[in-house]
């Protein structure tokens, strides 16, 4: 008996369930027809199938993302996607974030930006098209089928965007003809994607991943028309782009992580960060080595390689974040969809046709009797690619251990500390690189002259002594000697092209955008070294102690600081004043005016306020917070909310006054271990253990002759500099121990002196305090990251000095594609 189910509107889901299947079978129409056609070129009706299955394909594309954006825009809950990622409280730009959260609007964003870049080379690629455009769709298949959502022969292929709650949910409520009259609203997005750089990161990101595709394509297709030498120069500025773009899209992740994420930094080596730059990585070394043998024909094995299996790599990080196998390891690896023997299948084929098409054409391979001169540029461009492989090989082995694991059946776990573990390794390999990157500058193709090259080569290293001292002194990152290698190495590269970049002004304007991308590069390294390396945490808590139930169980208390609204807080040549919040659901965002305080004049030098934002999502454990940060040219100051009062968990049964302890109307306690003289931050003030009262007495209570009364004496400051005086007492009676708290009731504390530990040498002290429900409150951290510009605009200069490079090249190809 068919269900009637009441409000749903199934039409747009049938729509998007259609051409889903048509854009599936157009890319595989337009593979077979584009392989026949580069088997006879002179046979025109092969292409022109081809041609019009990937229009096809491309409408396809079109109308599936147009489709299920209406369907998120318009919140149909009853479509699984729209309710899993989406919520009626989103703003338009974040709902546009929301279809790119699940693995299938990832998959479609992949795709059409292969329809965009496929359109382009259909118009441009000439005697190229057919060949290249058949591996091309035959990417587009594969991708294709991870959005069918189709069971053959009791296989799952693919997952559908279209798919209906009822249908991938097991729900009670979802039986009842009315349930969508039950479902008010979707899940939400993830609050760690309601960033702006989450709206222009993953198209960016996945523009990279598809433009990969491409000097795979050129490669493969030389190969196999044996046409050996002539792709390098069409594949060429293909793969620059590609290098531009996925490069841009992976720092605008590190732009994403500084600002949105809470560990407090821009790069944490998490696999899914690893991923995506190892294939950058080894298309970087591609670039280098294809420039090396157009200019003096070696290398050519090295060049096709390192082209082809950068596209193979990106595969491979899709199924290692696609499949579920990063779960423990990664924090933002998506879910398993059931999906990974397709990722696999899709990794091997394309995998076997690499490899194929090497062993295939392996005799006929251009190759070079002579061997390159230790002199020769192309000699050293071919140790920085070989350098920057061994790199990748590092971060992939330890990466892929999961995946190890699954196949042997072993145990090895991962890094407990990544961050330690893969610095040492990338750091010592970026020295080197920045080394090679330097003085490959004075060489020459073929042959150089080795006394310039040595004359040159000293006058910088001796200017980059100098400079690099002067770096490190200013930026204090002389605490290691990696950290003095990798600056000494990164100053080296940018003085080295900088004399290139100079030569441009000259006129030699084609060798300009190389140097720009290695000074971009060098100027990024050097940031993120010493934003990295010298990164403090401002916010000190002398007490080690923050007055929240299980803070200390999430958070490093002695690295944040408790602000009461309304009451000011020094820190460091800050005072701080949280000014109150206001609510944008689902965030609340906490105003905190810092003041810059002159100590001659008592006038405020320089004052601003920040407005870090939270929210409480039970779902990722609680309290979500997002830093707001203040930027100067030296450094930012980033502020982190951790804990706020709308975050506390208070217990609202009330006692009977027979249960009543007199403690109920007090936070949990916190105990210290002190010593006479020593200081301790309250909420609002300090207090000092000053002395031990050993004629204490207790009034109403006789001492016997072996009874033992001290009493604990306590100075109490508050913020405002009045002071009190408490003197907590400790009793031994009878051989049983007692204590007698004592109240500073102006300030909210009550002091027990709990204990005597003699072979510690510490007495025990436990502190409460009453709860602030007057006022609200909230617990922050604050890190000043020294110089982090240099690695944003290190970025800046890199991608400009792509786009010039780009640019030559295809200035140079223009009469090659125009016959």
């Amino acid at each position: 008996m068919d269900i009637n189910f009441i409000g749903e509107n199934l039409l747009p889901g049938q729509i998007g369930q259609f051409f889903v299947i048509l854009s599936f079978g157009a890319a595989l129409l337009s593979c077979i027809a584009y392989f026949f056609a580069s088997k006879d070129p002179l046979d025109t009706a092969w292409k022109t199938i081809a041609r019009g299955a990937f229009w096809i394909n491309t409408i396809s594309v079109i109308t599936i993302g147009s489709i299920l954006f209406y369907i998120i825009y318009n919140h149909l809950f009853e479509y699984h996607y729209a309710y899993a990622h989406s919520s009626k409280a989103l703003p338009t730009h974040y709902i546009i974030s929301s279809f790119w959260e699940g693995q299938e609007g990832s998959f479609w964003l992949w795709m059409f930006w292969q329809c965009v870049l496929s359109t382009i080379l259909v118009a441009t690629a000439k005697s190229w098209e057919s060949p290249v455009m058949t591996f091309v769709m035959l990417c587009q298949t594969f991708l294709a089928s991870m959005l069918i959502g189709v069971e053959v022969f009791g296989t799952r292929v693919g997952s559908s965007p279209f798919i209906l709650l009822r249908d991938a949910m097991n729900w009670p409520i979802l039986s009842d003809p009315n349930y969508l009259s039950m479902i008010s609203d979707g899940r939400g997005l993830n609050p760690l994607l309601q960033n702006y750089w989450m709206v222009i990161h993953p198209p960016t990101l996945f523009l990279g991943f598809a433009s990969m595709i491409v000097p795979f394509a050129f490669a493969g297709a030389g190969l196999w028309q044996r046409r050996y030498k002539e792709w390098i120069s069409p594949g060429l500025p293909w793969a620059l782009f590609a290098v531009m773009i996925l490069g841009a899209g992976i720092i605008m992740g590190s732009f994403w992580a500084y600002e949105a994420l809470n560990f407090g930094g821009f790069w944490a080596w998490d696999p899914v960060e690893n991923v995506s730059i190892i294939p950058w990585f080894t298309l970087i070394a591609a670039v280098h080595v294809m420039v090396a043998y157009k200019n003096s024909g070696h290398a050519y094995f090295t060049a096709t390689f390192l082209a082809l299996i950068s596209f193979v790599l990106v595969i491979y990080a899709s199924y290692l974040t696609r499949s579920g196998i990063l779960g423990e390891t990664s924090v933002h690896s998506f879910t398993s969809l059931g999906m990974s023997g397709q990722l696999i299948i899709f990794n091997a084929i394309f995998f076997f046709v690499m490899v194929g098409l090497l062993v295939w054409r392996r005799k006929e391979l251009p190759s070079t009797q002579k061997e390159e001169d230790i002199y020769s540029r192309e000699f050293w461009l071919f140790i920085g690619a070989l350098i920057l492989t061994v790199a990748c090989i590092q971060i992939i082995a330890t990466t892929s251990i999961p995946v190890f694991n699954a196949i042997f059946g072993t145990k090895v776990a991962p890094p407990i500390d990544p961050i330690p573990h893969y610095n040492k390794w990338q750091g010592a390999f970026a020295v080197v690189v920045m080394l090679v990157t330097g003085f490959t500058q004075f060489l020459k193709y073929k042959r150089s002259d080795a006394k310039k090259f040595w004359t040159s080569l000293l006058i910088v290293l001796a200017i980059t002594l100098i400079l690099s001292a002067g770096v490190v002194y200013v930026t204090k990152v002389y605490t290691n000697i990696m950290y003095i290698l990798i600056t000494f190495g990164a100053v080296f590269c940018i003085l080295a092209n900088g004399k290139i970049l100079t030569d441009a002004f000259k006129g030699k304007w084609r060798l300009a955008g190389s140097a720009v991308s290695h000074i971009g590069f060098g100027l990024l390294l050097i940031g993120a070294l010493v934003a990295a390396a010298t990164s403090e945490v401002i916010s000190q808590n002398s007490s080690g102690y923050i007055a929240v139930a299980g803070f200390d169980q999430v958070e490093k208390p002695g690295e944040n600081l408790f602000l009461t609204e309304g009451e000011p807080v020094q820190m460091g040549d800050y005072r701080l004043t949280y000014m109150g919040d206001s609510v944008a659901m689902p965030n609340v965002f906490y105003k905190i005016k810092y003041e810059n305080i002159d100590e001659e004049t008592g006038k405020v030098k320089e004052e601003f306020v920040l407005t870090p934002f939270a929210q409480n999502n039970p779902q990722m454990g609680g309290l979500i917070g997002t830093p707001s940060t203040k930027h100067y040219v030296t450094h930012d100051i980033y502020t982190l909310i951790t804990a706020a009062a709308s975050d506390s968990h208070t217990n609202d049964t009330k006692a009977s006054d027979s249960e009543k302890s007199g403690f109920e109307d007090y936070d949990e306690p916190a105990t210290y271990e002190v010593n006479l003289g020593d200081t301790l931050r309250y909420r609002n003030g300090f207090f000092i253990v000053e002395n031990i009262n050993r004629d204490a007495k207790i009034e109403n209570i006789p001492k016997g002759e072996d009874d033992i009364v001290f009493g604990l004496k306590i100075r109490v400051v508050a913020a405002d500099g009045k002071e009190f005086q408490a003197e907590p007492l400790f009793l031994i009676k009878d051989g049983n121990v007692f204590d007698f708290h004592k109240d500073v009731e102006e300030q909210g504390l009550r002091f027990r002196f709990s204990n005597i530990k003699p072979q510690a040498d510490k007495l025990e002290l436990m502190v409460y305090q009453k709860p602030l429900p007057e006022k609200k409150w909230v617990v922050f951290k604050a890190i000043k990251f020294p110089y982090i510009n240099f690695f944003w605009c290190g970025t800046i200069v890199m991608t400009i000095g792509f786009l010039m490079a780009i640019y030559r090249r295809w200035k140079d190809n223009r009469p090659r594609i125009a016959s």
